[in-house]
């Protein structure tokens, strides 16, 4: 489920003390103005675009805190109103230390209707990883993106998508990692359809070809939000995941997930809680799950200095881990 991108190993996080998988990247999905406006602020009577397959469950994934381990520094620069850049050092006894060079070539108004959309983005560490990430509006209702990832000194991913956005639907397909030689390709095709204001059905093809072995996996999306919840389910062969986002107020957010997986015949419900303090100038988000793991993480911005400062802390009862990080964001 999800992009193909999940399918690989991400860089820099191996021997991740608590889940047998590394913590989500931001690769793995679209950037968050490919999505469209929440569906319930549509007042024109058209049905609403159902925005992209990868964002289903992204209302609830936000409240849940990121996983900081070890000392990292983040620097920020915006160089010119086409192009940024950031640093970022990271010290850990856990996971490998590294140094990560992120830049940025972004779209003018003129061109794009989306203010600032990313055209290019590349990012490479110290391992000599690297990231290259591409995103054409062809038109306006017909996107393109393109993602290639390299470990070291060997390709790991190359993929290639199409999305079209029509008026009340979203179709998408994606190539990742054809090989002509090997005679292998992986092959997903997603579909979203708005059927009402606040109903949203669809689903996934995922086909995997190789010398070896081949196969499929559909699986059936549904999705039901209203103006302070959103109702998620995925399910199919590979397993369930559904998700419940609800905005209790302005300051406080919850989310609760469940996962199951018929791969691993493991299960995983997780909870998790955003509460925001402006006048503090604070966000704490905190979670804790089936498999005896609570963590938080606390957002600090240091006004007037353009700088925030990131603790977090995450204890797994079950396997007796505690693990602390501590950040500093500026720009």
């Amino acid at each position: 489920m999800g992009s193909v991108l999940a399918l690989s190993s991400s860089p820099g996080h191996q021997n991740w003390p608590f889940s047998p998988d590394p913590p989500p990247s931001h690769w793995d999905a679209h950037p968050a103005h490919w999505d469209s406006p929440p569906r319930w602020e549509r007042r024109d009577g058209r049905l609403p675009n159902p925005g992209s397959f990868h964002s289903l469950h992204r209302s609830c994934k936000d409240v849940f805190p990121q996983q900081i381990e070890g000392v990292k520094m983040i620097l920020n620069k915006t160089l010119s109103s086409f192009f940024k850049v950031s640093h970022t050092l990271h010290l850990s006894a856990v996971s490998p230390s590294y140094y990560r060079f992120h830049v940025e070539h972004l779209q003018s108004d003129d061109y794009s209707k989306d203010k600032d959309a990313p055209a290019l983005i590349g990012e490479m560490d110290s391992s000599g990883s690297l990231n290259a990430h591409a995103l054409l509006h062809l038109t306006e209702r017909v996107r393109a993106r393109t993602v290639f990832q390299s470990q070291q000194s060997q390709f790991v991913t190359w993929q290639f998508e199409t999305e079209y956005r029509g008026n009340d639907f979203t179709a998408a397909v994606t190539v990742a990692n054809p090989d002509v030689l090997r005679e292998s390709v992986i092959l997903v095709a997603h579909f979203l359809q708005s059927v009402s204001s606040g109903l949203v059905l669809g689903g996934e093809l995922v086909y995997h070809r190789g010398r070896a072995e081949e196969g499929g996996i559909l699986t059936l999306a549904g999705q039901y939000s209203r103006p302070n919840w959103v109702a998620t389910l995925n399910a199919g062969k590979g397993g369930a995941h559904a998700s419940y986002y609800h905005r209790a107020n302005k300051q406080i957010q919850v989310g609760v997930e469940f996962e199951a997986s018929t791969r691993t015949q493991e299960t995983t419900t997780s909870f998790g809680y955003q509460m925001e303090l402006p006048e503090a100038n604070m966000v704490f988000r905190g979670m804790i799950n089936s498999r005896c793991i609570i963590g938080g993480v606390l957002e600090k911005r240091l006004t007037p200095l353009p700088a925030t400062l990131i603790m977090g802390a995450f204890v797994n009862h079950r396997g007796d881990k505690l693990q602390v990080g501590l950040g500093i964001n500026v720009g």
